[in-house]
């Protein structure tokens, strides 16, 4: 995570701006009235929805929001607390319905799409690092929610809580997938059947389908499914319900 002004995090400092009181660590410091924390947390997740992270500078937002960069740091220390904010708040802000009547499938594919959707508002969100997310009350908000649809299953704690990692890791690796497969034809300036069409004929040349005739069969068979080399459709779908398929078997098990 790029760190800004300083070089390393203040975690105590991050943990009061995430759990603050409404209004609290707003500051009357700056020359501009009436910016608060909240003002610059939206600021920078409208810049990071529209550019992406690598254009997400305390730089950018100050001229965003009219003022120095140097304001910026009397609402939040830096970059790497800022971006546990963003987080904070996106998580804070996922919807959150009534789901107690629905299946246990449907519960756990509306946790699916709800991530998904998340992804498509804002894709930056799928370059986080997770190993330790910011412990605010949007992610503890995201995580009770979440954990709903997986109790009464008859899985214990550890099993419910690993459940819910393995469809939330599977969700992220899709969205990424998906982000990288756009980003390849932004900067090719060709979709996966225009680069296929362009490379078809030296593909020929140095792919001998005798030598690798799995490879060559499924390869041909997806690609046309497919109209590509990847379906982030499909990957959603297939995987979810093997995931699905997979906790009927872990609840029908002997205890």
């Amino acid at each position: 995570m790029a760190k800004e002004h300083g070089g390393t995090s203040d975690p105590t400092r991050t943990l009061e701006l995430l759990w603050r009181e409404p209004g609290q660590g707003d500051s009357r410091r700056g020359p501009k009235q009436g910016l608060s924390v909240d003002t610059v947390v939206r600021a920078a997740v409208d810049l990071a929805d529209s550019d992406g992270l690598d254009a997400l500078t305390m730089r950018r937002i100050a001229q965003q929001l009219g003022v120095t960069p140097m304001t910026l740091y009397t609402y939040v220390p830096g970059k790497a607390e800022l971006l546990d904010l963003m987080l904070d708040s996106v998580y804070l802000r996922m919807p959150r319905s009534d789901r107690s009547a629905a299946s246990w499938r449907a519960r756990v594919e509306a946790v699916a799409h709800e991530n998904r959707d998340l992804y498509d508002r804002h894709p930056w969100v799928a370059s986080m690092p997770t190993v330790r997310p910011p412990l605010g009350p949007g992610l503890m908000a995201k995580y009770e929610y979440e954990l709903a649809a997986f109790d009464g299953l008859g899985l214990d704690d550890v099993e419910m809580d690993a459940a819910l990692t393995l469809l939330l890791d599977f969700v992220r690796s899709v969205a990424r997938a998906a982000l990288d497969t756009q980003a390849a034809a932004r900067d090719s300036v060709m979709s996966d059947q225009q680069w296929w069409a362009a490379n078809e004929s030296l593909l020929a040349k140095v792919f001998d389908p005798a030598r690798f005739p799995l490879a060559a069969r499924v390869g041909s068979a997806a690609g046309a499914a497919h109209q590509g080399v990847y379906n982030p459709e499909h990957a959603f779908t297939f995987g979810l319900q093997r995931i699905l398929d997979g906790l009927t078997h872990l609840m029908g098990r002997p205890r």
